[in-house]
């Protein structure tokens, strides 16, 4: 049976692949290739296609949801949520950080799950951070990156929104490897699929809630969202990996 994160998984490792064999037609003269360097969006029509259907999705129904999740939900209540979806995450990246090499990392990540879901209550409350042990940073794509692959092509995907061809496979690694949802079979397909449903929907109306007033004055502020947008993801990425970038992006709580 294909889960919802596995179909994604799918849907994205093939995505990426083909994005990969689009890459054949480099610019050859050095103004189109500095601006293809620059961009890396070889397929930016396509692109802004799909970008236009998530933000018309977006506007249509993802905000409003986010809008009265955080109406009808007390501020305790939504941070609650929130620790526990972020404490679910900790498996994959310890996974990563020791795939990665970063033993010191792993070692903070297996202590915050340790502490956050025994003293925190299944990681309702996140004391390993009040403590100064603060989550690390750890995903498939990272993990790539560490072996030494290269970027890829920027790529925007249907409701997940922007990547590149190397954290589009990540994304669908790291889904494959999360723990729950096999655990969440054994309990039978209804908690499957209850799982599912209840995990993946939270965890997109919790982040978009985040966002609400940053992606706002992103959007009001653009002459071209999308291209704002690839920035943002772009500057947002090279700080997870430690890379130097040139401009300041806006900030965000949990931007994916």
């Amino acid at each position: 049976m294909f889960s919802l994160r596995r179909t994604t998984a799918l849907f994205t490792l093939l995505a990426a692949s083909l994005v990969v064999s689009a890459c054949a037609d480099i610019p050859n003269s050095p103004q189109a290739k500095a601006d293809y360097d620059t961009t890396n969006d070889p397929l930016e029509g396509f692109n802004r296609v799909v970008f236009d259907v998530n933000d018309f999705l977006d506007r249509l129904l993802i905000r409003p949801i986010a809008e009265l999740y955080r109406a009808t939900v007390p501020p305790p209540i939504r941070d609650r949520v929130t620790d526990i979806l972020s404490n679910m995450r900790e498996p994959v990246i310890f996974a990563n950080n020791v795939m990665q090499g970063e033993f010191n990392r792993a070692g903070v990540t297996a202590e915050r799950f340790a502490i956050n879901t025994t003293i925190g209550i299944g990681g309702s409350f996140d004391w390993a951070n009040d403590w100064k042990m603060y989550q690390q940073v750890g995903d498939f794509g990272q993990t790539l990156y560490s072996w030494g692959v290269g970027p890829g092509p920027y790529l925007v995907l249907p409701l997940l929104g922007p990547y590149n061809a190397r954290d589009a496979v990540g994304y669908g690694v790291d889904s494959a490897m999360s723990p729950w949802q096999y655990l969440a079979n054994d309990g039978g397909s209804q908690t499957y699929w209850d799982y599912q449903y209840v995990s993946t929907g939270m965890d997109g109306v919790t982040k978009r809630e985040q966002n609400i007033e940053g992606l706002d004055a992103l959007r009001k502020g653009s002459l071209d969202f999308y291209a704002q947008m690839r920035s943002v993801y772009r500057q947002y990425r090279d700080k997870q990996l430690g890379v130097k970038g040139t401009d300041q992006a806006p900030k965000f709580e949990d931007y994916e």
